[in-house]
């Protein structure tokens, strides 16, 4: 390994355009946000070290003996993530980057490419209303004067319309990359005439500076042709690198040792299919999965995942991927989307159950599953309202494997074990800080919880156990509608100054104890009708007496407006008793 003479960002941006420098497969994805791209390039112009890279220098057969990946120039959050397999068959020798990836590409994206990401308060849709793409520019008018930020040039990521409302303002990082010669470069401060502004002129010269003369790009090239030792360095500096992800760690092994599947793709197609049935996953799961699946130590530590480890996991990876499946087509039976699902951790223990049942297709709609489907249905209610795997993930996994295992945790389900063990793990963690059963303090504490809290679908759900959420788009309902809660309309209704406290307290009419699932088709036709005309006419339509009716829908018979405040009481101790039999 030695230090090369350095080379301009134009240089490097040059080579990556045309495939002189490529990332080896044992790469992590581009992780970086739009805001650590902009002090980068923040960091650039004032000279700053950017750290020196490491390259690889790729010759002869080695080309051919693994995987080579592009750089990703168009990055699109959730969507567009993936680089893109480059065939090396043919090519002339080239450098692979083991350090600095992220800096390179950041500094590519900036000024060849695009960076999506979802605007706030949006759902995610994959459209330019949800994540509009950005492309990088430079504000060339006026310099930051944020001290706390500590930049001084202001570089952004902005939308088409944000750029078209001051053309002027701003200037697009990726263009410097077409006035390289001086002449080329002057003619166009003067065609557009910013050297009349003293600021604009020594922003771009500097920017030119930067990308075209500045050496900035320091690299040392490792030259020997083994696999093994480029692994070793890799592992080696981000052992003691930024942010340590050992998942990417273990990736990296995963896909130095895989040898008849492509590690990276299987799990790239694997995320992708899942977010496809809309929710998504990343391979920290996909990995922690597979060590929760075979092994006693399920931290991620390079030493659990060894080369055998690795290559285990290529021979067993089609049943993971389908039981992977198996699991989300259960849970969005069950009604779950990616909002509500508030813990991907908790499906863990249901793909060891399927995993080692050698169940893994058509789980989610068998008749003969059906009871087993009940029970984990319920575990995963109580253990999402219970928050069971915030915090403390790695050590609840190991002791719910510890009640699937036996003693000396052989990897297969001890034969006693014939349905999901909802009660055994109850057993497991009674006594601890994530004990699941329910106490009066904490289920008032639930009954406080809001429509859009993201964990009302699950004690909704717990509460409404018959209905069929495979086959239903399911509301949160207001029973007594919401918009019947403003002064003007209670007063009208003949309710008295001294209870408006109460009944516009939202925690009253908008808290569970006012909330119920409906069928979508149902609270459409609901809307805002008042709660007597409505049970009178559901119970009608049925062929359900008013109390069989209130009873199905855990309804309290304190059905007018002026009942309300005693709906609730009536309503929180009903659903109290319920609850309490959780778990």
């Amino acid at each position: 390994m030695s230090f090369q003479t350095p080379i301009t960002i134009a240089n490097a941006i040059e080579d990556v355009e045309y495939n002189r420098l490529l990332l080896p497969a044992i790469q992590r994805e581009f992780v970086w946000s739009n805001s650590q791209i902009e002090w980068l390039f923040d960091s650039i112009m004032r000279h700053y070290p950017i750290s020196s890279f490491l390259f690889w220098k790729v010759e002869g057969e080695t080309k051919s003996q693994y995987k080579f990946y592009s750089f990703l120039n168009n990055y699109r959050e959730r969507y567009q993530t993936h680089n893109a397999e480059f065939s090396t068959n043919g090519v002339n020798d080239f450098m692979a980057v083991l350090d600095g990836q992220q800096r390179l590409a950041s500094i590519y994206i900036g000024l060849k490419g695009s960076y999506a990401y979802k605007m706030p308060r949006l759902w995610w849709n994959n459209d330019e209303y949800s994540i509009p793409t950005r492309l990088l520019y430079l504000n060339i008018l006026t310099p930051l004067n944020d001290e706390e930020d500590g930049r001084v040039y202001d570089f952004k990521f902005l939308t088409r319309d944000e750029y078209s409302q001051d053309k002027r303002k701003w200037f697009k990082v990726g263009d410097i990359l077409n006035l390289k010669s001086l002449f080329e470069f002057n003619k166009y401060l003067d065609e557009n005439s910013y050297k009349d502004n003293e600021f604009s002129y020594e922003t771009l010269s500097r920017l030119q500076e930067s990308i075209h003369t500045d050496r900035m790009i320091n690299y040392f090239l490792e030259k020997e042709q083994n696999i093994d030792k480029a692994l070793n360095i890799f592992i080696r500096i981000n052992s003691g690198g930024e942010p340590l992800n050992f998942s990417d760690l273990l990736m990296s092994i995963a896909i130095a040792n895989w040898s008849k599947k492509d590690a990276r793709k299987e799990l790239n197609l694997l995320v992708d299919e899942i977010r496809d049935k809309g929710f998504f996953i990343n391979k920290d799961l996909i990995l922690k999965t597979f060590l929760v699946l075979y092994s006693n130590d399920i931290r991620f530590k390079v030493t659990n995942f060894s080369k055998g480890n690795a290559q285990d996991f290529e021979e067993k990876w089609d049943n993971i991927k389908c039981s992977f499946h198996s699991v989300f087509d259960l849970i969005k039976s069950f009604g779950f989307t990616e909002t509500t699902l508030t813990s991907k951790n908790a499906i863990i223990p249901i793909i060891y159950y399927l995993y080692h049942k050698n169940i893994y297709t058509d789980f989610h709609r068998k008749k003969c599953y059906e009871a087993d489907r009940n029970v984990i249905k319920k575990w995963l209610h109580v253990v999402l309202i219970k928050r069971t795997f915030g915090g403390q993930a790695d050590a609840i996994l190991s002791k719910i494997r510890n009640v699937f295992t036996d003693d000396i945790g052989i990897e297969k389900i001890k034969l006693s074990i014939q349905e999901f063990p909802h009660d055994l793990i109850v057993k497991e963690l009674r006594g601890t800080t994530k004990d699941m059963t329910f106490d009066e303090d904490y289920i008032d504490k639930l009954l406080q919880i809001q429509k859009d809290d993201s964990l009302c679908f699950s004690i909704l759900a717990v509460l409404y156990p018959h209905l069929d959420y495979r086959n239903g788009d399911f509301h949160k309902d207001h029973i007594f509608p919401e918009s019947m809660f403003m002064k003007r309309k209670l007063t009208k209704l003949g309710i008295g100054d001294v209870d408006f406290e109460f009944y516009l307290d939202r925690n009253n009419y908008n808290g569970i104890a006012n909330l119920q699932l409906l069928d979508s088709n149902e609270n459409m036709s609901k809307q805002d009708i008042d709660l007597k005309t409505w049970v009178l006419g559901e119970s009608k339509k049925k062929n359900l007496t008013q109390k069989e009716f209130c009873v199905r829908h855990l309804i309290p018979e304190l059905l007018e407006v002026s009942q309300f405040k005693e709906f609730i009481y009536a309503r929180k101790e009903l659903l109290k008793g319920l609850l309490l039999q959780l778990a």
